[in-house]
């Protein structure tokens, strides 16, 4: 049996949950581990049932028959003597095709890339649909203000832009310097040059610095000899959308799968959001890198168009 350790928020969820689904299909048995990083107060919710997912799930007992981590006595003493004798794996990189090797092993990971599962996408793409909106039982208030969202993004070409600011995470220095604000008026620019009528419906975890770039952008695209009405046509193309908590995150998700094209943070948020748009004749800016110090390649799928911190456009992915 092997045992995949979740962790993090949703999108991280989708990936080690979408890890299970691949070693399921080579007749491994999976569990996972939804209690380690689930027990503070703190922790993020495990949010997969929007999807209607159950999984199988790990006992205490078992996890730390893998992990060495039992704390009878005896077993302490060893560990202090000896060492531990955890039977555990950490991935390495992006994709570490040794991940699929074990058949009896507890896997840490984020397991970040669609290789993982790239001979069971139609799998994966019917495990990973929204259900319709009156199926999700929302109250009241939120359907109908999520009703009203997916009404403005369905009726023009729109952009779900995901602004996940890198200084606030905890690792601040595994971030820093990659989706810019060069990053994001690079990609503006880069939709509005291949989709001139493109509405950008903004996503973000800041929306008080989000509102000052956003008035900062439109100064800079804003021409001489333009009239009031271009300029406030020009405003009315960037809109903040700010109704979600960490519980309901999942509806921005949906919502940015619905636009016709994605702007991607270095986030498996967003990253998700844009894997899931439907359109195929979708436009994807992502950031040239996802990571400081680690070689993103087998983070990116075929057709995104990477981005670099300075918003010139380097290359798209075959």
């Amino acid at each position: 049996m092997n045992i995949v350790r979740m962790s993090g928020g949703l999108g991280n969820q989708m990936f080690q949950y979408a890890l299970g689904m691949k070693l399921q299909s080579m007749g491994k048995e999976v569990k996972f581990d939804d209690i380690n990083e689930y027990r503070g107060e703190r922790a993020r919710p495990i949010m997969l049932a929007v999807f209607g997912i159950e999984y199988p799930r790990a006992t205490w007992k078992e996890i730390t028959a893998f992990t060495d981590g039992s704390m009878d006595f005896q077993k302490r003493i060893r560990r202090k003597l000896f060492g531990r004798r955890a039977i555990e794996y950490e991935e390495q990189g992006f994709y570490d095709p040794k991940v699929l090797s074990f058949d009896s092993m507890y896997l840490k990971g984020a397991f970040q890339s669609e290789k993982y599962f790239e001979d069971i996408l139609d799998e994966v793409k019917a495990v990973y649909r929204f259900p319709e909106l009156p199926e999700m039982h929302l109250p009241e208030e939120l359907y109908d203000s999520t009703r009203e969202w997916l009404d403005r993004i369905e009726g023009c070409q729109s952009v779900g832009l995901h602004m996940y600011r890198g200084d606030s995470r905890s690792d601040e220095e595994l971030y820093d310097g990659i989706c810019t604000e060069q990053y994001y008026e690079g990609a503006v620019r880069y939709i509005q040059d291949k989709c001139p009528d493109a509405k950008f419906f903004i996503f973000s975890n800041e929306p008080k610095w989000v509102k000052k770039w956003v008035i900062s952008l439109m100064k800079s695209q804003i021409k001489e000899g333009m009239t009031r009405e271009e300029i406030k046509n020009l405003e009315n193309h960037f809109v903040l959308v700010n109704a979600n908590t960490e519980y309901t995150g999942y509806l921005d998700m949906l919502l940015m799968s619905r636009c016709k094209h994605n702007i991607i943070s270095n986030s498996s948020f967003s990253w998700w959001a844009a894997w899931m748009n439907e359109n195929t004749d979708k436009l994807i800016a992502a950031p040239n890198r996802w990571v400081n110090g680690m070689e993103s390649d087998d983070i990116y799928t075929a057709g995104m168009t990477l981005i670099d911190a300075k918003g010139r456009v380097e290359r798209k992915i075959k």
